[in-house]
């Protein structure tokens, strides 16, 4: 039998009707469209789901009839316990209805939760939408390279990985950057939104290289440059580019045109 979210609490998220539920512990969401597209495409956010929101595809995707969920882990940085709690997520998820590909987002440090389960499940995977992204935690939080980073999150994150010190974690071979191969085998389409001014999750450091790196391998990317803005604010004044890069990887051509 399918699970069924009846019974559980409903609100509104940006105008939408949410159900929320409890999955091994941690609160989760599923946000409705008022006309789901058929095969019911869907969009997850990593982190931050409510930073940004306008800006950030997700309540433009819905109008065009896309689902939107969230399941809330913390701040882990995409850790492996946070992993086994993305895999619970998306079994439900999928028992719901819902496309069996899925468009993540990642915003910020969202950006090692989305590459590192997208890693370990390309085939459930259509589309990444990385804002501002950290694809090294060499360069966020550990400050390793031109910025200083953040000492607390660094410790924290040596933790939630149970790394034994941090010269393990230094030489970790996990992060976005590292784990591109099966993304790009998979078919997987990348689409970055930086600041090129951005000084806490430098691009040079981080989607810089998984453009390059994933060019190489052959996958598909695209990088949306916005000159002289910094970290904040994530997203685009218009997210339409996004959000067509999107529809056009996880909604077949024949039905695009219900998505306008």
């Amino acid at each position: 039998m399918k699970p069924s979210l009846k019974g559980n609490m409903i609100d509104q998220w940006n105008g939408f009707k949410r159900r929320h539920f409890k999955i091994e512990g941690c609160d989760a969401w599923v946000v409705e469209p008022e006309q789901p597209l058929p095969g019911k495409p869907w969009s997850w956010c990593m982190e931050f789901p409510d930073a940004f929101t306008e800006r950030c595809a997700a309540p433009d995707l819905l109008a065009k009839g896309f689902h939107h969920a969230h399941i809330s882990v913390g701040n882990t940085f995409g850790c492996p316990g946070a992993l086994r709690h993305f895999d619970a997520f998306y079994a439900v998820v999928r028992e719901l209805g819902l496309a069996p590909k899925v468009a993540l987002i990642g915003i910020s440090r969202g950006g090692l939760y989305a590459y590192r389960w997208a890693a370990e499940n390309p085939e459930k995977v259509a589309v990444i939408y990385g804002d501002a992204p950290v694809c090294d935690f060499k360069s966020w939080p550990a400050g390793r390279g031109k910025v200083v980073g953040s000492k607390g999150d660094w410790a924290d994150l040596i933790r939630y990985y149970r790394f034994k010190d941090e010269a393990e974690a230094l030489a970790y071979q996990g992060n976005p950057i590292d784990i591109l191969q099966p993304l790009a085998k998979a078919g997987v389409a990348l689409i970055h939104v930086v600041g090129d001014a951005d000084e806490v999750v430098p691009v040079v450091e981080n989607s810089d290289i998984i453009e390059t790196r994933y060019r190489q391998l052959g996958g598909e990317i695209k990088v949306i440059h916005r000159p002289g803005v910094g970290h904040h604010p994530h997203g685009l004044d218009d997210s339409t580019p996004v959000v067509d890069f999107i529809v056009s990887h996880t909604v077949k051509p024949e039905l695009r045109s219900l998505a306008r």
